[in-house]
């Protein structure tokens, strides 16, 4: 177990003010930034309303009222789900050790419960023996979970330094497959559709090298089988490893940018028969270089062909556009999402893609490191506008290093809310844990208009606040109760599993989409509508940051007991309109088929 491992840590009062202080400085430097901004011109309008600061927030004793709520439990103990994460450190700071840390949702036997699988990190040193592996827990109901590991097939000792998860059907049989990035080569395990997982890494022409992190099942040339995008951090090795410092000359993890060895984001074309295509330069792909960390997948520009996004850390951000002939070209810089409004590179790390607005567009957000916002880049056809305000999605996130992201409505209201994954990744000027210096807390933000939103208290809406140096983060109704819960992956830490038990709660309806073939409809797109007001979501579980969510569909519908209409564009098929539905439960709708 590493030094800083520090299991179920819980802020004490004294930290908790240290966390306030913290947020209060960041407000003040975002406050600096935005008026900078302004006389230049740039983001905000000059007449735009200062950031609430903390502060503030206490003396609205309606605004306070409305967002002191308990939104999670954590259930960790309670639901038999256990597993603690390592990254291996020794003395010598190794740059993946600070980055590992991922988390999927999948319904591996098709019982219709969600299970979890979970990352582990292991040791980069050659002389390690027996560390620790990956597992995967079989949700039982009831917010259960059992560790089925050793008969499921998956290894029960390392294979390789794992990163991340991307979970889709590689093979169309209908049953969800896991694919693992590591540092060494990424793993592919393929579901016997009886409990077990073999490896099929070396015969479907998988095995790679280099430091894979996020990656994302999505089929760009529209041939009806799912291709792997899978992004690339550096070219490292133990050997290329270089001493950093930091605080009062502390040794401490580098900045990618002391490496100066970017990858290439690699792509994969699945050939049908079980077996896959490196298209990385044929693509286009192999033309650039970055740092990446989270990726995007989205029809951006509405052509009918998916694009995909990259996030890279310290450098500029990269939109791959489909050319609908197998290629793609990077027009992050040409369509404004490359950098910020001022021409600066942040550290992008996990990414969401969402029709923030309400506007039938696709934007992205993008977490960043502590002294950064978590940016919003507003879309409309594919061209992209940095829309940093007040009251947006990155406004209280100064003060933090975002990594794991998910915009989900907890409460079904009908409003889109926000939760992040929080974890620095150099030490900061006080430790909020001093077992755990690179522990922050993580954030709830409730939704208040599109677009719009407010912090809660506590900061990540559990009671008492957890601390922990967390990564991944994945969402789902593990109990099927309409209420969305939460698992996080925290470095050299145990995984937190949040049971969400927010009250009041509104109505909702949940949506399984599946093609032809009885896997999820990746790249279809839903727009429900209730009480005249629309809402637009895609079915695409990768994203985020080195994690998979819950596939389905999870829409809040606040008084309105049902959709009264619901449009279903299935991607490689004609658009279909149903409703009203039922609310308050999960729909199975087939392409061409019968729902459920």
């Amino acid at each position: 177990m590493s030094r800083f491992t520090n299991p179920f840590r819980v802020a004490s009062p004294i930290e908790l003010k240290a966390i306030r202080l913290s947020r209060q400085a960041g407000s003040a430097s975002l406050a600096l930034l935005l008026t900078g901004l302004s006389l230049l011109g740039i983001g905000c309008s000059p007449s735009s309303p200062s950031p609430i600061s903390p502060a503030a927030e206490g003396t609205n004793a309606n605004l306070k009222a409305a967002h002191s709520t308990v939104w999670f439990q954590e259930f960790s103990d309670p639901a038999g789900f256990r597993f603690e994460h390592t990254s291996g450190h020794r003395e010598k700071f190794l740059m993946p050790e600070i980055n590992t840390g991922g988390v999927g949702v999948l319904d591996f036997d098709n019982d219709g419960l969600f299970d979890i699988f979970c990352v582990q990190g292991g040791s980069l040193y050659p002389d390690a023996t027996n560390a620790p592996s990956h597992k995967l827990f079989r949700n039982t109901g009831g917010f259960r979970f059992v560790d089925v590991t050793a008969q499921s097939g998956l290894p029960t000792k390392a294979n390789g330094y794992g990163m991340g998860v991307a979970c889709g059907d590689a093979n169309n049989d209908g049953s969800v497959d896991i694919f693992i990035t590591q540092v060494g080569s990424n793993r592919l395990y393929l579901n016997q559709r009886n409990g077990t997982f073999r490896d099929v890494t070396r015969e479907a022409g998988l095995l790679s090298d280099g430091w894979a992190t996020s990656a994302a099942w999505v089929d760009y040339d529209r041939d009806g089988f799912l291709d792997l995008l899978v992004a690339h951090y550096l070219e490292w090795t133990l050997q290329s490893e270089v001493e950093c410092f930091s605080r009062g000359g502390r040794p401490d993890y580098c900045s990618p940018l002391n490496y100066q060895t970017p990858a290439k984001s690699r792509l994969y074309r699945n050939r049908g028969n079980g077996t896959f295509q490196d298209v990385t330069d044929t693509s286009g792909l192999g033309g650039a270089v970055g740092t990446g960390l989270g990726v995007g997948t989205a029809d951006f520009n509405g052509d009918g062909w998916p694009d995909f996004y990259v996030a890279n850390d310290a450098m500029p951000n990269h939109l791959w556009i489909n050319q609908r002939d197998g290629t793609f070209k990077n027009e992050a810089m040409l369509r404004g999402c490359a950098v910020n409004a001022i021409g600066l590179s942040e550290a992008g790390m996990g990414v969401a893609v969402v029709d923030l607005m309400g506007r039938g567009q696709w934007d992205l957000f993008i977490t960043h490191l502590a002294n950064e916002f978590n940016r919003i880049y507003t879309g409309s056809n594919g061209w992209f506008k940095d829309h940093t305000t007040p009251k947006g999605p990155g406004a209280t996130s100064w003060a933090y290093t975002g990594f794991g992201v998910v915009f989900s409505d907890f409460n079904n209201d009908g409003l889109t809310d926000l939760y992040v994954a929080n974890g620095r990744v150099r030490y900061g000027p006080t430790d909020l844990d001093p077992n755990s210096p690179y522990a922050e807390p993580n954030q709830l933000l409730r939704g208040i208009g599109p677009g719009e939103f407010e912090p809660v208290q506590p900061l990540d809406a559990t009671l008492p606040t957890l601390l922990a140096s967390s990564r991944g983060l994945a969402v789902s109704d593990f109990d099927n109760d309409g209420k969305q819960d939460l698992v996080v992956a925290n470095r050299d830490n145990r995984f937190h599993l949040l049971k969400n038990i927010a009250t009041p709660i509104g109505h909702f309806v949940t949506l399984r989409l599946l093609n032809p073939s009885g896997r999820d409809a990746i790249g279809s797109v839903v727009e429900v509508t209730s009480g005249g007001r629309t809402q637009r979501k895609q079915v695409q579980p990768n994203e985020g940051y080195c994690s998979s969510n819950d596939p389905r569909l999870h829409f809040g519908l606040g008084t309105h007991a049902r959709p009264e209409q619901v449009v279903i564009h299935w991607f490689n098929g004609p658009s279909q309109s149903l409703g009203p539905l039922d609310g308050d439960r999960v729909h199975v709708i087939k392409q061409n088929g019968p729902s459920r």
